[in-house]
C-alpha cells in the first residue's frame, strides 16, 4: 500500500509559478515510478509529467514541455513538479500517481496509487 498526499497548489496569476510536492508513504519510494496528471472542470483526467524509479527518465506531456519540471528526492520520498510560466488553461486539480513497476507512463492505468489531488488556479 502507498499513501500519496499533494501540496503546494494555490492561486497565482499568468506567469507565475508554484512547485507542487507529493510525499508517499508505505512503500519502498525509490522502487516507485512517479505521475502527476491534472483534471480541470468537466473533463477528463490528463497526463502531465512521469519519472522512473531511479529519477533517470523523465516525459512530459506536450502542452507543459519546457514550463513544467518534474523531480524527485528518494531520501525524502517526495516527488516534485515545478510549474513555471502558468497559464489559465493550466487551472486543474493536480494528481500524484505511483506505479510499482518502477516505470510510469501517460497511461493512467499504468499507476496504481493516487493521491487528493491539489487546486492550482491560474487567473489571466
Amino acid at each position: 500500500q502507498v499513501h500519496l498526499v499533494e501540496s503546494g497548489g494555490g492561486l497565482v496569476q499568468a506567469g507565475g509559478s508554484l512547485r507542487l510536492s507529493c510525499a508517499a508513504s508505505g512503500r519502498t519510494f525509490s522502487g516507485l515510478a512517479m505521475g502527476w496528471f491534472r483534471q480541470a472542470p468537466g473533463k477528463e483526467r490528463e497526463f502531465v509529467a512521469t519519472i522512473s524509479w531511479s529519477g533517470g527518465s523523465t516525459f512530459y506531456a506536450d502542452p507543459v514541455k519546457g514550463r513544467f519540471t518534474i523531480s524527485r528526492d528518494n531520501a525524502k520520498n517526495t516527488v516534485y513538479l515545478q510549474v513555471n510560466s502558468l497559464k489559465p488553461e493550466d487551472t486543474a486539480v493536480y494528481y500524484c500517481a505511483a506505479a510499482v513497476s518502477g516505470y510510469g507512463s501517460r497511461y493512467r492505468d499504468s499507476y496504481d496509487y493516487w493521491g487528493q489531488g491539489t487546486q492550482v488556479t491560474v487567473t489571466s
